[in-house]
């Protein structure tokens, strides 16, 4: 039966259904009116699969591929890694990618009518994932995009010096003490980051597909050519096959130990934009009839093997500094922002040639995959706002932005690295976690797996099968759970880091409190606009078992 004929028999059985209850009730409305806002601005489109699927990619690549994986994949097991690695995408990443493509497309909606549609309760998760991702990530990784720029002009005239170090903690970031001590505020800093934010304004003004699938279209080819340079330009540096024989060199014992294969499940949540409301957003741009599996498997693969291919860049610069230094691999391999502003600087100085391009490249790489993601983060609670408020796209993505850099000046303080490494760790080993288990639950239990893997297979070339479901209910949560539970325990046996539970609650925990809050409160709003049809009606989940 033809998929329009296949629609009519669900919606007339649909409202079968609901003339038999009291509890809920729908609207019928022309399917035109839903892509309109009050303003009278049409909600927008990509204007094809390949744009979605690069810009999709472009929000997954960001800086964590570059400067994480390598890093977790060598201090776990090297070569041996790739196996909890791509084990964890085939039962978690990928799993719960498909789930946020089909409630995106299924309701051609943001992450918060989204939910709201599966049921009025669930609202607030739709809204709590983009509210802490923007008015919490975003405001620390917007400022380290802004570090990578200034890095770009510094490579220059290698201007960090022979002490890397000291440039970037003292020179660069005036880091202060603790947390607790902000000091002043860096001017190259905040003009740096302000040119990004007028970047990502410039972008996310525009609809989806003269803006982010635009920029995409420009970003992602540029990326994949510096990278690959990068990569052919390692090669050929002294010592650089002795870094990616550490980099790659297998660890089989490690497969043995369950905090390798957590490392796994944590590096490939992070790394897909799940959580964020991002990837839902997204999927409501998409047509009727489109490839969701298809499109989840190139975007998730695109990105892992991005990152593999940026550990031979890592490893092959780090090579080379530690025959430069005579000092053995493990001294000299960092991770994180140490990595990119403290060892790469230094590695870059010690190149035999061309050290001022090298470093160019790196760090204009380094910026085009943050502004890539960053653009997304605006995307997902633009969408949101609009579908709610039905107001105009400029005025919220000009308001988004402007409170973005403002809420961005506390990390382009002296005392600004150590809020963002306690924001980060808090918002990613909670945040993230907790909003990806509960899309597991809420789509799971309350509008069923098996409904929205019905309507993935509808519009889908490649099906699913039922252990979708199965991954869905029972195994993705299991997992997501037991990584916040030792989270948790962690950091209430050991601390984190070096700061005082004080300042771990205080700024870490009370920013992702403050977040759901604002969730609970902007749920607590009513709908009032043509998009809110109606809600999930558990009685017509028989209809599609």
């Amino acid at each position: 039966m033809p998929l329009p004929q296949r629609r009519a028999c669900y919606i007339v059985k649909y409202f079968s259904v609901l003339l038999k209850s009291n509890f809920y009730k729908a609207v019928i409305i022309r399917e035109d009116s839903l892509n309109t806002t009050a303003t009278g601005e049409q909600r927008g489109a990509f204007s094809s699969n390949l744009g979605f699927l690069l810009a999709a990619i472009g929000s997954a690549i960001g800086l964590g591929n570059i400067w994480r994986f390598s890093y977790i994949a060598y201090v776990n097991g090297g070569g041996a890694f790739l196996i909890p690695y791509f084990t964890a995408l085939l039962t978690a990443g990928l799993p719960l990618l498909i789930l946020e493509y089909g409630i995106g497309h299924r309701e051609h909606a943001s992450a918060p009518l989204a939910f709201a549609r599966i049921h009025r309760r669930t609202e607030w998760l739709g809204w709590w994932m983009p509210l802490f991702v923007m008015f919490g990530i975003m405001f620390y990784y917007q400022v380290i995009i802004g570090w990578c720029a200034n890095f770009v002009v510094f490579s220059f005239d290698l201007r960090w010096g022979a002490d890397t170090q000291d440039f970037f903690l003292n020179e660069f970031l005036g880091l202060t003490s603790c947390p607790g001590d902000l000091g002043g505020f860096r001017p190259l800093i905040i003009i740096s980051t302000g040119l990004m934010w007028i970047v990502t304004w410039f972008i996310t003004f525009q609809k989806i597909n003269r803006g982010i699938e635009l920029a995409c279209k420009i970003f992602m080819p540029i990326l994949l050519v510096a990278t690959l340079i990068l990569v052919g330009w390692g090669l050929t540096l002294p010592g650089a096959f002795d870094g990616i024989r550490y980099y790659l060199s297998p660890q089989w014992s490690k497969l043995l130990d369950i905090k390798v294969w957590m490392a796994a499940y944590g590096q490939i949540f992070f790394t897909l934009s799940i959580g964020f409301g991002i990837m839902i957003a997204y999927a409501s741009y998409l047509p009727a009839k489109t490839n969701l599996v298809q499109n989840a498997v190139i975007v998730s693969f695109t990105n892992c093997i991005y990152s593999f291919i940026s550990g031979f860049v890592v490893f092959s610069i780090l090579g080379c500094l530690s025959l430069s230094k005579q000092l053995p691999i493990d001294q000299v391999v960092k991770s994180g922002p140490i990595l990119a502003f403290v060892v790469f600087p230094e590695a870059i100085s010690n190149l035999p040639f061309m050290r001022e391009v090298f470093g160019v490249i790196f760090f204009l790489s380094l910026s085009i995959a943050g502004l890539s993601s960053s653009v997304s983060i605006v995307e997902a609670l633009t969408s949101a706002v609009i579908d709610k408020f039905q107001v105009s796209r400029r005025l919220v993505v000009s308001l988004l932005c402007v409170t973005g850099f403002l809420g961005s000046l506390v990390f382009m303080t002296g005392g600004g690295l150590y809020w963002l490494d306690i924001v980060d760790h808090v918002l990613n080993q909670y945040g993230l976690i907790l909003a990806g288990l509960l899309e597991c639950l809420f789509v799971g239990y309350i509008l069923k797996a098996a409904v929205l893997r019905l309507h993935i297979n509808e519009v889908s070339r490649w099906k699913l099968v039922k252990a979708w479901d199965l991954m869905i209910k029972y195994l993705t949560p299991s997992i997501l759970f037991i990584m916040l539970t030792r989270s948790f325990i962690n950091d209430l046996l050991k601390g984190y880091g070096e700061y005082s539970m004080t300042d771990f609650v205080c700024i870490g925990c009370s920013w992702l409190l403050a977040t759901v809050a604002g969730a609970i409160i902007l749920s607590l709003y009513p709908w009032k606009t043509p998009r809110f049809q109606a809600l999930h009606v558990p009685e017509s989940d028989e209809l599609f078992k």
